[in-house]
């Protein structure tokens, strides 16, 4: 194949030109499934950045390639071609798949594609178990049936053009530190997968869309506002989250789920929040040292105090005081 500059350039899994090699390799990252080539020239590569909830891979064919895995079974997969096409097949669904729409497959349904001459795509693998505790936590409770996506997704609308972006960005990002390691780590990698389920969810039509717009222009629940009001009342002390739960007269796992889907957090999370803000308030007005403030708004591991002040303000709090103080 020619030597080119290639998406995941450091997470190189296989090139060959051999058609059994590449079934197999392909197959052990996602399924065992049919490959054929059904022209001259082929050739394949596969790059794979695991991931704990999403995966990012590219994959390119030489030849036109017959692809027929059946149901993928544990993950869904969103395929965004950067160069040639796809006819899918998923269930009941035909369509093609081109530079401005990608394919979106259910696990639960059979699938079978063929992909052009020289098709190049950047592939979403995601956990069947983790797309479905999204939508559960956006729905505020598990669905009876599972989540089917419809047809292909736009990436000329904007959701999908946002959705585009963010995953060539996080391509991008894996390929610029050019270290073998992934993109981000830690709870920055979590957000960013949450990021990417709830964009998959905006994007792509699928029949739980309504009952997700409802959820989103349905008022703000009793419970969750009493929750907030008992958090803003008690900043300064420890609390725990069977005492918000309480308060709010919900059971602590129903809470739970009302903040993820209302407010993309934890209620603890938001409670701390609430006191980040607070003591970045008083920094920039100087109320006191760095070590009176985090104490004022129960912040008594100083080193953690820091690290959640500069990942929520994107600076120290001795850098906010001394800003406060002189600016």
């Amino acid at each position: 194949m020619e030597r080119v500059r290639r998406p995941l350039g450091a997470h190189v899994l296989f090139e060959s030109g051999d058609l059994d090699e590449a079934r197999e390799r392909v197959a052990r990252v996602f399924c065992p499934h049919r490959l054929d080539a059904l022209g001259p020239g082929f050739g394949a590569r596969h790059h794979h950045l695991p991931g704990g909830r999403v995966s990012l891979n590219y994959i390119e064919y030489g030849a036109r390639t017959r692809i027929a895995p059946g149901e993928l079974g544990s993950f869904y997969l969103v395929q965004i071609p950067l160069e040639g096409g796809a006819e899918i097949r998923n269930g009941a669904a035909r369509y093609v798949s081109d530079s401005g729409c990608a394919a979106v497959l259910n696990p639960h349904l059979p699938t079978e594609m063929v992909w052009e001459e020289g098709t190049r795509q950047v592939l979403l693998q995601i956990d069947r178990r983790a797309m479905m505790a999204h939508l559960a936590t956006a729905l505020g409770g598990p669905s009876d049936r599972p989540l089917t996506f419809a047809g292909p997704l736009d990436l000329r609308g904007a959701a999908g053009a946002q959705l585009r972006r963010l995953v060539l960005w996080m391509v991008g990002e894996a390929d610029g530190r050019g270290d073998g390691a992934g993109p981000v780590g830690g709870m920055m990698a979590q957000a960013l997968e949450g990021t990417l389920l709830a964009g998959l969810l905006d994007a792509a039509p699928h029949d739980h869309a309504p009952a997700l717009a409802r959820m989103r222009h349905a008022p703000r629940p009793r419970h969750l506002r009493a929750a907030e009001g008992f958090m803003a009342a008690h900043l300064d002390r420890a609390i725990t989250l069977e005492e918000v739960a309480q308060a709010a007269g919900v059971t602590p796992r129903a809470l739970q789920l009302v903040f993820r889907a209302e407010r993309g957090t934890t209620p603890l999370g938001f409670w701390r929040d609430l006191r980040l803000q607070r003591a970045h308030n008083d920094l920039v007005a100087a109320r006191g040292s760095v070590t009176e403030v985090a104490l004022r708004w129960g912040f008594q591991h100083f080193g953690r105090f820091s690290e959640a002040y500069r990942a929520k303000f994107g600076l120290n709090p001795r850098e906010t005081l001394r800003t406060g103080r002189f600016g």
